[in-house]
C-alpha cells in the first residue's frame, strides 16, 4: 500500500469554478522609456513637462510676430508653356508698438515668404499706443486704400479683418474698431492701416509741442 502524499490544492486563490485567478496584466504605456509616469514618452505628465521645458524662456530676446497677409501667383506664358512666380506680402511686429511691412518675390512660395519677412524686418516703425488700444480716432490712406481706426474699451476685442487685422495684431493692439472704406487691395489696405497708426499721438506729445511753440 503506497504512502506517498500528494500536494494539497491551493483553495485560497481558486474560485468556485476550480480555476486559479490570474494577476492583472501590467501594460507598459510609457513606450521604450518605461512605464507611464516614469519619464517615458508615452501619454502622461512627463511629456507635458518636457514640452514646457522646450519652450523659449521669457527674457531671452524679443519674439517677433510674423504674418503672411497675401500670396500672389503670376504666370508668364512662354514658348514652352507657363512659368509661375510668387509674391508674398508679410507683416512683422513685436506686439509692443513696433511693426513693419515687407514684400518679396521668388519662383517658390517659401522663398517669397522668406524675402517678404526679411524686407519687413528692415522697415520696422514705432507707433504710439495707449495700453492695448489707440489713443484717438485716425483715418489712414494709401493709394486707393482708406481705413478708419477708433479706440475701444477693454473687452471689445480686435474688430478687424484681412490685412488690417494682421497689422494691428503685429503692433500689439487688442481692443479697436476698424472700417475699410476704400479699395480691397491687400497692399493698399495694409499700407493704409500703417499710415493711420503712424499718425497717432499721445497727450504727452501734444502737450510738449504746445509748450515749445
Amino acid at each position: 500500500m503506497s504512502t506517498e502524499s500528494t500536494p494539497a490544492a491551493d483553495t485560497t486563490s481558486a474560485p468556485e469554478g476550480g480555476q486559479r485567478e490570474r494577476a492583472p496584466r501590467q501594460f507598459n504605456r510609457g513606450g521604450p522609456g518605461g512605464n507611464r509616469g516614469q519619464g517615458g514618452p508615452g501619454r502622461g505628465g512627463p511629456r507635458r513637462d518636457n514640452r514646457d521645458r522646450d519652450q523659449k524662456p521669457e527674457g531671452d530676446g524679443p519674439t517677433m510676430i510674423e504674418k503672411v497677409v497675401f500670396i500672389n501667383r503670376c504666370a508668364k506664358v512662354v514658348k514652352g508653356g507657363r512659368r509661375f512666380s510668387f509674391a508674398a506680402l508679410a507683416v512683422v511686429g513685436d506686439g509692443k508698438g513696433k511693426v513693419g511691412i515687407g514684400y518679396g518675390k521668388a519662383n517658390e512660395v517659401p522663398d517669397a515668404i522668406k524675402k517678404g519677412t526679411a524686407n519687413a524686418h528692415k522697415h520696422l516703425v514705432n507707433v504710439k499706443l495707449k495700453g492695448d488700444t489707440i489713443p484717438h480716432d485716425v483715418f489712414g490712406q494709401y493709394d486707393g486704400g482708406k481705413v478708419l481706426l477708433r479706440p475701444a474699451s477693454p473687452g471689445t476685442g480686435l474688430i478687424a479683418g484681412g490685412g488690417v487685422r494682421a497689422v494691428l495684431e503685429a503692433a500689439g493692439v487688442k481692443n479697436i474698431l476698424t472700417k475699410s472704406m476704400g479699395s480691397s487691395n491687400h497692399i493698399a489696405v495694409v499700407h493704409a492701416t500703417l499710415n493711420g497708426l503712424q499718425q497717432l499721438r499721445l497727450a504727452e506729445n501734444i502737450a510738449a509741442v504746445r509748450k515749445t511753440s
